[in-house]
């Protein structure tokens, strides 16, 4: 036995052992002994973990399960592990993910929803309880090196800003020693708002020089994994893969894309079909299984504009594409294993699809979605989006696919991501390899199972108790069930025999094959939807026994069986902390409504020269109303040039910088056009106040105005501009100073070399009274003492 095998491992971290036996005077005394130092390892046997996470692909879009993107490496590791056809997720990204990583239901480690709509409800709050250690941590506290690659969206928006606090992130309270990655729900693949640890980092490569932030993290975990197997090997590693693919925007280069060129001319109509036929022949679903029919609020393909249709098939290949460079990229993570050789003791779980396919793309599907995010869906009409054909997927783009491409991609199940009632929104293949422990190779796995079940498995392997104590505190129970019993037992039965689902009001209950659901809202809706009281819900009741893609509704023929699974999902809500429901998403989206807190208090707020990577949960919120900005700078004797302040990126934005030595000011509405005001001469050199003071027009949301610059207190220009965003500027591209890292906001300067060339001694966002000014200047100290008095 290793002398890592009968360590205590209950409590964590590990308590250090206490000295014993003689304590001699002189250590040349031939009586003086003690320990030799021995560094903490896991159990001898205990596996690598990889669990790869890939974002927003159904069940029926992989190859591997049938679909129609191509994915050469997870089919490579099916065939030589297991295929499970009946994993589920949460329906929706943060919920998923913080269920993942802890092992517990993702109401019980409050992620009800995503961290944007946080409210103070326990089950909502967006916050891990400290009696929920997550996995990463208890690796890591019995000898694991532990590393995240790409996406968290698991951190309260309150404390994404990089002032902390730090504890939900990956490196602060997460349990990984490593991250590389980005925070949120979304990412531009080619101009990435990135973190290393908790500190911002700045790419070097621009999209024309070949940067994907694909590839990027991908070569970052594969010299990560080198880096531990050169100066540790024999300490084994917990790697956490989670590209922000497939997740919008879909961003793939374009040959990737142009692989696909025809190949859905036929429409999402017959490419369900056509998944549906391949997923017989490879015997992920059985032969009995029926196709669920199309839902009368998804339209069919028939039914779409002849002039979108070259739009719509664009729209799937550049997604088709991006599955495929995904799952490219992964297979280098896992070529780079087997050549130093640690494939075969590593336990890979390839989860494809962190909820089902995404229908939030609108039913037309959209080149920027903060289009939609903003109100302003009409705007993309066909020839709107025809006109733009070309750069889908590109740069320039933040697209996302139509709601019938969505409904293929979850093939052949009923809805899509959020729909937690439905397998189309939970099902999820996955694939799990581990040569060392398993012994099967190609063999499909029918137990059912749920991404709770994950972290148990691993610290089963690893011949890890679950901790009793975590820092001091005692930990609740895991809730998922190790799945490593069905590893070499195909019919073994199965263990997770009761499973609730809730997401938006959509709910479900999964009982020994039973499902009874009920569907509350359309995913695509997200605003002015009529949703019925959850007491008028329709419920549906499947015997999955024998149904097993939800076809065949009996809730009319046997409403006792229907009766009781609803009341057993109440019991589980209440286990659970999954009521009071809530599908109120417009008001979670107001933090005074939502009761989280706000990082920003008052009508101004205080920058300072080199602050950066400020989300928009970060900065005062200057949408909607008349505003100033106001800067305080020296101008070098070379002349002004770059960027001041910023907000957004090339999908939407503003910008107050210098251009050929004049003071200019970008509002960049959502991507489609630009409005200007500009100095007519150059700055001076020396010290000077620039300000822009943009005259709200009101009369609803969303309104134009007027934007008047400033130098010294005195009128330099003023341009017009005909309309803002409503609701959000970008989902990761925050507020920068001196510099506009990110996708730029204005055309005039490009991604890279747009510092400020002088001295930014201080910027003031003002709204409300703050931002009113007789003088058009602002005094350094009192707007300091007005913004820490209102703290």
């Amino acid at each position: 036995m290793s002398s890592q095998d009968d360590i205590q491992r209950n409590v964590l971290p590990i308590p250090d052992r206490p000295r014993t036996g003689l304590v001699t005077y002189d250590a040349k005394d031939p009586e003086t002994k003690y320990p030799k130092i021995t560094p903490l390892r896991p159990p001898q046997g205990a596996p690598n973990v990889l669990i790869v996470l890939i974002d927003d692909a159904g069940f029926g879009s992989s190859s591997a399960f049938g679909g129609p993107c191509y994915t050469p490496n997870a089919e490579k590791l099916a065939a030589s592990g297991l295929k499970y056809n009946r994993f589920h997720t949460t329906a929706l990204c943060s919920p998923t993910r913080q269920a993942l990583l802890t092992g517990r239901n993702h109401h019980s480690v409050g992620m009800g929803g995503i961290t944007e709509i946080a409210s103070g409800s326990p089950g909502y709050n967006s916050i891990l309880p400290n009696t929920c250690a997550p996995l990463a941590r208890t690796l890591k506290l019995n000898g694991y090196a532990t590393a995240q690659f790409g996406k968290c969206h698991e951190v309260p928006v309150w404390e994404t800003s990089p002032a902390g606090p730090f504890d939900a992130w990956p490196t602060g309270g997460g349990g990984f020693e490593y991250f590389y990655g980005f925070i949120g729900g979304e990412a531009h693949q080619w101009y990435p708002s990135l973190y290393e640890g908790t500190t911002p980092i700045e790419v070097k490569k621009t999209p024309e020089e070949g940067y994907h932030l694909m590839a990027d993290m991908t070569d970052k975990a594969i010299d990560w994994v080198g880096q531990q197997k050169a100066l540790i090997p024999d300490k084994p590693f917990f790697m956490y893969f989670a590209p922000g693919a497939t997740h919008a925007p879909h961003h793939v280069p374009t040959e990737w894309a142009d692989k696909y060129k025809g190949k859905f001319d036929q429409g999402w109509d017959k490419l369900r079909e056509e998944t549906f036929a391949r997923q017989k022949k490879l015997g992920v679903i059985p032969p009995d299984c029926l196709l669920t029919p199309r839902h009368k609020e998804i339209p069919s393909w028939d039914e779409m504009p002849a002039a979108l249709k070259p739009v719509l098939i664009r729209q799937m290949e550049v997604y088709a594409g991006f599955l495929e460079y995904a799952d490219h990229h992964v297979g280098r993570l896992l070529d780079s294993m087997e050549k130093l050789g640690v494939l075969d003791d590593t336990l890979v779980y390839y989860i494809i699809g962190d909820n089902g396919a995404s229908a939030e793309g609108t039913l037309n599907g959209t080149y920027n979605e903060m289009i939609n995010f903003n109100g302003a869906a009409a705007l993309e009409t066909p020839e709107f989006l025809m006109a733009r054909l070309d750069k889908l997927g590109g740069p320039e783009s933040y697209n996302h696919y139509a709601v019938g491409w969505a409904h293929s991609m979850n093939t052949p199940y009923q809805w899509t991501k959020q729909v937690a009632s439905h397998w189309g929104g939970t099902r999820n293949g996955t694939i799990v390899h581990w040569p060392k422990g398993i012994k099967g190779k190609g063999e499909i796995r029918s137990q059912f199972h749920h991404v709770i079940d994950v972290a148990p498995t691993i610290l089963e392997l690893a011949g890890l108790p679950q901790p009793l104590s975590v820092n001091g505190v005692q930990q609740r129970p895991i809730e998922g069930v190790s799945m490593a019993y069905s590893f070499n037992d195909a019919k073994a039965a199965e263990r997770h025999e009761t499973q609730y689902f809730e997401m938006f009001g959509n709910r479900g209950i999964y009982h020994n094959g039973w499902t009874a659901v009920t569907r509350h809202k359309t995913p695509w809706l997200l605003q002015g939807e009529k949703t019925p009281a959850f007491d008028d819900d329709v419920w549906e009741l499947y015997d999955t026994n024998k149904d097993w893609s939800q076809a065949n509704n009996l809730a009319g023929a046997m409403p006792d069986k229907l009766h009781y699974l609803q009341r057993m999902w109440l019991m589980e809500a209440l286990r659970y902390n999954v009521l009071p429901l809530d599908d109120n998403i417009g008001e979670r989206m107001n933090s005074d409504l939502a009761g989280r807190p706000v990082l920003i208090k008052g009508e101004s707020q205080i920058l300072f020269g080199k602050m950066g990577r400020l989300s928009e949960n970060s900065v005062l919120n200057v949408k909607n109303k008349s505003h100033s900005i106001t800067a305080e700078i020296v101008v070098p004797t070379a002349g002004a040039e770059g960027v001041i302040v910023c907000q957004g990126g090339n999908i939407g934005g503003w910008s107050l910088y210098a251009k050929g030595g004049k003071l200019k000011y970008c509002y960049n509405l959502l991507g489609i056009q630009q409005f200007y005001a500009e100095s007519p001469t150059a700055l001076s050199p020396g010290e000077h106040q620039v300000r822009m003071e943009f005259a709200y027009a009101g009369g609803g949301l969303g309104k134009g105005g007027t934007a008047t610059l400033y130098v010294d207190g005195k009128k330099v220009g003023e341009g017009k501009v005909a309309a803002t965003a409503a609701m959000v500027f970008s989902a990761d591209d925050g507020c920068d100073v001196g510099v506009d890292s990110g996708a730029p906001v204005s055309p005039d300067y490009g991604a890279r070399g747009n510092e400020f060339s002088g001295q930014i001694k201080g910027v003031q966002l003002a709204i409300g009274s703050d931002a009113e000014s007789v003088d058009h200047l602002v005094s350094p100290e009192e707007a300091v003492r007005i913004a820490m008095a209102r703290q």
